[in-house]
């Protein structure tokens, strides 16, 4: 996670019928990493039992159930009731950022639009989710990664006697670091020096992608990522006014 952008105040709105409740714990405390989530609020057809699910969960994460009928097969009012809800809650400014908790791209255009009203919008979704709604996010975390940290973590707590191949597992599906988008980034964030400020790279990779999640690479920060590309970057440290900054140069 990147944690360059932070936000005071967050709007979470789930799409009941395209999330996940047994992720709903992992997915709140990534929201809060961004800020407070003060609006928090599921939208489904609570007369269908595929929402029984979630009804168990409402007051753990004091969330309000929105009802939507479905008077029509193969038609969604979940989306367009969250969709309207969102404008007025943006209309009336009651938050700096969004969490829309959804695989879905109908809720591309409703992304685009927060955005640009310079509001923060942050995604969470499968790896499913159409590329468009990824990159309509500010900031888009896939409901995979979320799930393979919380097991690694899970892993590392056991003695080492009781660890099994699901370890394994995790290490041996871990992609390979997208060098390219690292290195347009890089250039995109240069200073006349040739070296960039490690939280503005980290600004720059979301902007070209608001997917890149240095997690997905096995690595705890960004940092730790770039440490492991010694033969093609170098982390440097310099104090700004008393705060350790860091500053990375291409070799």
């Amino acid at each position: 996670m990147l944690h360059e952008e932070r936000t005071s105040k967050m709007a979470m709105l789930i799409d009941g019928d395209n999330a996940q409740p047994k992720l709903l714990d992992l997915i709140f405390s990534e929201a809060s990493k961004y800020g407070k989530v003060t609006i928090r609020r599921i939208y489904g057809d609570w007369t269908q039992q595929t929402m029984n699910t979630w009804k168990t969960l409402l007051n753990d994460f004091a969330i309000s159930p929105i009802q939507k009928f479905s008077y029509t097969t193969g038609k969604n009012s979940t989306d367009s009731a969250l969709i309207i809800d969102a404008m007025d809650i943006l209309h009336d400014e009651l938050v700096d950022g969004f969490c829309i908790v959804s695989s879905d791209s109908d809720y591309t255009g409703l992304a685009r639009r927060i955005r640009e009203e310079g509001i923060f919008v942050l995604g969470i979704g499968e790896k499913k989710t159409p590329k468009a709604f990824v990159s309509a996010c500010d900031s888009f975390t896939f409901c995979e990664t979320l799930i393979a940290v919380e097991e690694e973590v899970e892993e590392k707590k056991k003695p080492d006697s009781k660890r099994d191949i699901k370890q394994v597992v995790l290490h041996t599906s871990i992609p390979k670091v997208d060098l390219p988008t690292l290195a347009k980034a890089f250039n995109m964030v240069m200073n006349d020096n040739e070296t960039a400020y490690l939280a503005e790279l980290g600004l720059g990779l979301r902007k070209l992608d608001p997917s890149f999640d240095h997690r997905t690479y096995g690595f705890k920060s960004l940092a730790d990522l770039l440490r492991s590309l010694n033969n093609k970057y170098e982390l440097l440290s310099k104090e700004i006014n008393g705060v350790k900054v860091y500053l990375v140069k291409k070799k």
